[in-house]
């Protein structure tokens, strides 16, 4: 083994010992539980060095030592897979996720999962209707002037709209739009939907014509503005716990929740399903987040990304244990969501 990998393996045994006991690790503790095979006097060597490098750091006047974030991103980086969750863990998370009668209750249940599974902050990011179908639009009329619009996305996403008509609406005319949503609309990617809706009062007959417009005004509206900012947490209440010894990086954690636009931000930049992103400590470009880590992954079918989720906890989170939780949940909400 070269010095190199010895000192990876006295990082690793530093990461999970502080992790486990939430105290700083010297020397003797590495002895006595890890079987380094190398002298007392070799360790504290390497501790040297990896502290020289800026892998670990020593708080205050303790002899012992505890991982920076540099220390955590290679003892990441160098995780050469996620450790596999067991049969019957895998088989537990789909048993309990394939029982929601919807989409809110599969993504209910899978943000409960993962927080109960890491006992962190846990986040899921509604299907995106940006990457959704139109599977079907229906018209609701609910008075003379009133209109319920219901958008259901091939997720199982669903969005509803009420439009105050400008003229009275029969029965006939909810029909004549039902129609014409159904032939030009159905079956679109959103995207395409959005420039579909902009045709159709050309395509209307007259007397349908300035109802329809109001329609396609609310429709729009729907599918253009913010369409994804919806997100569901779970876990709040172990924050205090996680963060007890950092009430001011708490502070900032629960205001970065409350506000969402960092976490909007995370899911964003996924790219693909099942590939596990970590930023930890000041790579969370909000201040609020620079004591943590986010653990995320997205969710869809084959390429298909359709969502995120992500755990937020403290830096000094089980990353192997956390980062299987995270692609486990997200890989069987994907295979659920494709599946409806």
């Amino acid at each position: 083994m070269s010095a190199e990998d010895r000192r990876f393996q006295v990082l690793r045994a530093i990461v999970a010992d502080y992790v486990a006991t939430h105290e700083p690790v010297g020397s003797k503790a590495l002895v006595d539980r890890h079987q380094l095979q190398v002298s007392p006097a070799t360790i504290r060597n390497d501790m040297a060095v990896l502290e020289d490098e800026g892998y670990i750091a020593q708080p205050h006047t303790s002899a012992g030592r505890i991982p920076t974030d540099k220390g955590y991103r290679l003892f990441v980086d160098r995780l050469s897979q996620v450790k596999p969750l067991s049969v019957g863990e895998r088989r537990a998370i789909q048993s309990f996720l394939s029982e929601g009668v919807d989409l809110d209750d599969v993504l209910r249940r899978s943000v409960r999962l993962l927080a109960q599974l890491t006992r962190q902050v846990a986040v899921v990011q509604y299907p995106t209707l940006t990457r959704s179908s139109v599977r079907h639009i229906e018209v609701v009329p609910l008075g003379s002037r009133r209109l319920l619009l219901v958008v259901i996305a091939d997720t199982g996403r669903v969005e509803q709209r009420v439009v105050d008509a400008r003229s009275d609406v029969d029965e006939a005319v909810v029909a004549d739009i039902r129609a014409l949503l159904g032939a030009h609309v159905s079956g679109q990617r959103f995207p395409e939907a959005v420039a579909a809706l902009a045709e159709l009062p050309g395509r209307a007959a007259p007397e349908v014509r300035e109802v329809l417009a109001d329609v396609v005004a609310s429709l729009r509206a729907t599918l253009v503005d913010q369409p994804d900012e919806r997100l569901m947490m779970s876990g709040t209440s172990h924050a205090p716990g996680a963060w007890a010894d950092q009430p001011e990086t708490l502070r900032g954690v629960l205001e970065a929740l409350d506000e969402q636009v960092t976490l909007l931000k995370l899911f964003a930049v996924l790219q693909a399903p099942d590939a596990v992103m970590v930023s930890i400590g000041r790579e969370n470009l909000d201040e609020n987040l620079s004591g943590s880590a986010l653990v995320s992954a997205g969710y869809g079918a084959g390429d298909m990304l359709m969502g995120g989720l992500a755990v937020v906890g403290p830096t000094r989170m089980d990353y192997p244990g956390t980062m299987a939780a995270v692609r486990a949940v997200a890989r069987y909400v994907g295979e659920i969501v494709a599946g409806r």
